[in-house]
Order: structure tokens, then C-alpha cells, then sequence
């Protein structure tokens, strides 16, 4: 069975949308997923399923999670090689000896056309980014807490996406490894 990557967003955050990782274990397992591994508490999970279609798979997460817990969090699924095409992707290399600031995007869909001006407006001086068609790269050295960027990017972009930071994006990818 191939490994697959579930990203939550808006899982765990803030007090809102509580789901213990046990609990969403035993509820990935319920729909078939075996190998469940999750990281942290934020909505990283790494396992296998036989599914052919991952559209279908992400909807039928999010809605036994609605079932059980009574909210729908956005389900954005990779393959390990969509990760590893990210990760191989990554413009900043000199950045993951700092992982907190290098952030990636994920992208739940394609991109429209893209306001590049926009974007370079809200860049502050320090920040750099840049755009793949699976993914977003921000390295912001001061944070992404007061990032005009990291707060519209979504917007300005137009699709809907759920971002992580490099050494989340790392160690999600050696779980597929193990």
C-alpha cells in the first residue's frame, strides 16, 4: 500500500476544533488506513492506503471527523513523492539550518492567475519566497508572527492551502521513511 501524508489545517488551534491524535489514530484506522503515525498536535499524519483516489479519500476523512467531532477540517493529502518533489523544490537550502523560519504552503488545488506584484509588495525586506505549482516558499528570518506575506498569502494566491514549517515538513518526511 503506498504512504500517504494527511495534512489537517485548523486542527488543535487555538482552543478550537479539539481532536486528540489518538483519537484521530483510531479514526484513520477505522477507514482503512494501517501504519497511522501522527506528528505533533496540530493535524500531521503519515500512513498507508490502498485508495486510487485521494479526492475521495480526503472527503471521506473529513466527514467521518465532522461525525465524530462535529466540525470539518480542510484534509489536504500527498504522496511521498509530492513531498519529496517539495522538499526537492525547496529554493532555500540554506534556511533548514534555521527550520522555524522556512515555511512551506501546500496547495489544495491548482493556482489562478497570480497577482506576482501583489505578493513582492508584502514581502518585507528580509522575507524571500517563492512559487511552485504545488507550493508556497516563504523564508521570513524575523517570523511570520507580524508577516504581512504569511497573513495574505492565501488571499492573494486564490486556492486554499495549510502551511508548515521546515522542520515539520522535515520530519514529516522521514516518518515516511521508517
Amino acid at each position: 500500500m503506498p504512504v500517504r501524508i494527511a495534512l489537517f489545517r485548523g486542527i488543535n488551534v487555538g482552543g478550537r476544533n479539539s481532536l486528540p491524535m489518538k483519537a484521530l489514530r483510531e479514526l484513520l484506522e477505522s477507514l482503512g488506513c494501517v501504519n497511522v503515525e501522527t506528528y505533533i498536535q496540530s493535524g500531521n499524519v503519515v500512513f498507508q492506503h490502498a485508495a486510487t483516489d485521494d479526492c475521495n479519500l480526503s472527503r471521506d476523512i473529513g466527514a467521518a471527523i465532522k461525525k465524530e467531532s462535529g466540525f470539518r477540517p480542510k484534509v489536504l493529502i500527498l504522496t511521498e513523492a509530492e513531498l519529496q518533489q517539495v522538499i526537492d523544490d525547496n529554493p532555500f537550502p540554506d534556511a533548514s539550518s534555521e527550520p522555524e523560519s522556512l515555511h512551506v504552503w501546500f496547495f489544495d488545488g491548482k493556482l489562478n492567475n497570480i497577482d506576482q506584484d501583489s505578493i513582492e509588495s508584502l514581502k518585507s525586506e528580509s522575507e524571500s519566497f517563492f512559487l511552485t505549482d504545488r507550493a508556497f516558499y516563504l523564508h521570513a528570518p524575523d517570523g511570520i508572527g507580524r508577516s504581512r506575506l504569511a497573513a495574505k498569502v492565501e488571499r492573494l494566491l486564490g486556492v486554499a492551502m495549510t502551511a508548515r514549517n521546515w522542520r515539520t515538513v522535515s520530519k514529516i518526511f522521514e516518518m515516511t521513511q521508517a
